[in-house]
């Protein structure tokens, strides 16, 4: 037990990123399904939509659970919070691109009565790990308070 218990602090972080961002895709793929198969929005529009939602709900996640960025003080809060969005706009781009892209190349299946799901499947799994790496490195890196 106690060996489980040192691997899991050992792995915290990465394990805490893997649960917030299979609930950032959930948040992500609920409201793709719900702007483009319940709402009638085209694909492209409930895409971007969707990524503006997933984007605002992994900010906060990633900030207080997942790198334990604790400060609030105003340079410090500004650097994260533009590396993050600027690194999910990177990825959002990624993402944007990706979806249509890979439909393009044959990916085009719909499930659950959604077109383009399994693309955006596809796609969400290569923005999550471009995230973790940009999140880690860039957005919330250790920096000390002014």
């Amino acid at each position: 037990m106690e060996k489980i218990k040192s691997l899991l602090l050992k792995y915290r972080e990465i394990l805490s990123y893997l649960f917030f961002g299979v609930l950032t895709t959930v948040v992500s793929w609920a409201t793709y399904a719900l702007f483009v198969g319940a709402l009638g929005l085209p694909v492209n529009t409930g895409n971007i939509l969707s990524w503006v939602c997933a984007v605002s709900f992994a900010y906060v996640t990633n900030k207080l659970w997942v790198f334990r960025s604790r400060s609030w003080a105003w340079p410090t809060w500004l650097k994260e919070a533009a590396a993050f969005f600027a690194g999910r706009i990177f990825s959002g781009l990624v993402e944007i691109g990706g979806l249509p892209l890979l439909m393009k190349l044959g990916l085009d299946q719909t499930l659950f009565g959604v077109e383009g799901f399994a693309a955006k499947v596809a796609v969400s799994v290569v923005v999550i790990i471009l995230n973790y790496i940009l999140s880690k490195f860039l957005a919330f890196r250790k920096r000390k308070d002014p």
